[in-house]
């Protein structure tokens, strides 16, 4: 955790040299002292997982790739502007209500054992990520922004050496999203509705080739690529 820690704050630094306006813009922000007003938003998603090249898995001597997979995430999410232009902080808590496995992840029980088809995999997952905004949507007349993320994920292991339940990976974010409502008066709610496209590479702590998770041996590396569709609505303030 501390070395992401160190890995954010060198990136933010590097990022306040490079992206540095004029010294008018940033007098825009004065109203801030180095953090803005947050803005919380819910974002319903669905994450298509295993993209590009599935790994192959070996299982009671049965070889097979993993299966590209569709999932449902319900996160939320708290940004964080700051008075470094295009710079921007962003914390999120998610969970895929709609999940399942046939174990228990924490204490082991089988699905049969409890007498049910499967189990919930409702796990949550913490995300803390540093902004950076290639296109605001002020250069797009309101309609259209990008940014790159770089993300301290927190979530469940998926190495074999893990030492702990839950653990810290290094993931890449490619988000654009459109403003299908900019048209409509300020003001109106709606206004504020984004969706969005996230291409994400996790960099750290998926499985590789020889691992062995469970009953399945890796015999290559687990796809650290998925696309995500995001539907993002403003929770607070209603008219950011």
């Amino acid at each position: 955790m501390i070395k992401h820690a160190y890995n954010l704050i060198a990136l933010a630094s590097s990022a306040a040299v490079l992206l540095m306006p004029t010294l008018g813009e940033a007098q825009e922000r004065r109203s801030c002292a180095f953090l803005c007003a947050p803005e919380l938003k819910i974002e319903p998603t669905i994450s298509f997982e295993n993209l590009g090249s599935r790994a192959r898995v070996e299982v009671g001597g049965v070889v097979q790739e993993t299966q590209r997979e569709a999932i449902f995430e319900l996160l939320f999410a708290l940004g964080v502007p700051t008075v470094i232009p295009r710079v921007g902080l962003t914390f999120e808590v998610g969970l895929a209500p709609f999940a399942s496995t046939a174990e228990h992840p924490f204490t082991g029980a089988t699905a049969a054992e409890l007498g049910r088809d499967d189990i919930r995999d409702n796990v949550v997952e913490l995300e803390a990520e540093l902004n950076l905004y290639l296109i605001e949507s002020d250069q797009t007349g309101g309609w259209l922004s990008s940014h790159f993320d770089i993300v301290d994920k927190f979530s469940p292991g998926e190495r074999p050496g893990a030492t702990s339940a839950y653990t810290h990976k290094l993931n890449f974010e490619w988000d654009t999203a459109l403003h299908p409502f900019n048209s409509l008066p300020e003001g109106r709610w709606l206004r504020n509705l984004e969706v969005e496209v996230s291409l994400d590479y996790v960099a750290t702590g998926i499985p590789r080739a020889g691992d062995l998770i469970g009953d399945e041996l890796y015999l290559d590396d687990a796809s650290p690529w998925s696309l995500s569709l995001v539907l993002v609505l403003p929770l607070a303030p209603l008219d950011p």
